[in-house]
This record gives C-alpha cells, sequence and structure tokens, in this order.
C-alpha cells in the first residue's frame, strides 16, 4: 500500500521569503546601520501577494499551517542573525542562530526528511 504524502514546498518557500522581507524590510526603513533599499519592500509585497493567492486558490493539507508559520519565524530570525554577524556593532547573535537550528531540525522532523525511506516493491 503505497500513500502519497502532499507536502506544500511553495506554501512553506513562500512563507520563509515573507519572513526574509518583512524583516528586510523592516530592517531598511528604521535601522540606521544598513542603508536603505527599495528591494526588501517590492520582495515582501510580492511574497504576500503570492501567499495569500496561494492560500486562496489551493486547500492546505493538514499541518500546513504550522509549518508555514515556523517557515515565516525561520525567515525573520535568519535574516536577524546574518545581519548581526554582518554588522556585530548590532549585538550578539547567537540566541537567534540557536533558534534558527532547532526551528530547521523542527520543520525537518515534520517533514519527515530526517526517516530513511526505502522503497519495496513486489513483483
Amino acid at each position: 500500500m503505497t500513500e502519497k504524502v502532499t507536502r506544500e514546498y511553495r506554501t512553506l518557500l513562500l512563507a520563509f521569503i515573507t519572513g526574509l522581507s518583512i524583516n528586510g524590510s523592516f530592517n531598511a526603513l528604521f535601522d540606521s546601520v544598513i542603508s536603505f533599499s527599495i528591494f526588501p519592500l517590492i520582495a515582501l509585497c510580492l511574497s504576500v501577494y503570492c501567499l495569500h493567492q496561494r492560500y486562496v486558490t489551493h486547500p492546505m493539507p493538514e499541518g500546513t499551517p504550522t509549518l508555514a508559520a515556523s517557515c515565516f519565524l525561520l525567515g525573520i530570525f535568519l535574516y536577524s542573525s546574518v545581519i548581526r554577524a554582518e554588522y556585530s556593532e548590532m549585538g550578539s547573535n547567537f540566541f537567534l542562530t540557536i533558534i534558527c537550528v532547532a526551528l530547521v531540525f523542527w520543520i525537518g522532523y515534520k517533514l519527515n526528511l530526517t526517516q530513511n525511506k526505502t522503497a519495496k516493491q513486489a513483483d
């Protein structure tokens, strides 16, 4: 008995990009260390629009909203961690990095990426 598991990788990727771009937009607008750029704002508008269109047109399988929220948080924390590594005067990125690693492992566990799947075929 083969059971096909549907996974919403596009929704998860859009949620991740939305998290990156919302933090990038916030930093571009309100942080004096980082120079202003219009591209995070454009990416935020496009990713939110595409995520909304995906939500309206495709039904979400069970568990996808939780994974999408965790991918969104991963995008926020990952962007902050990278920016703090680049601009050390903003502070330490130790806790943000630990949170990112924990989220990556949790998402991988929920997507069953850690299991070794062997295909059994009866001929």
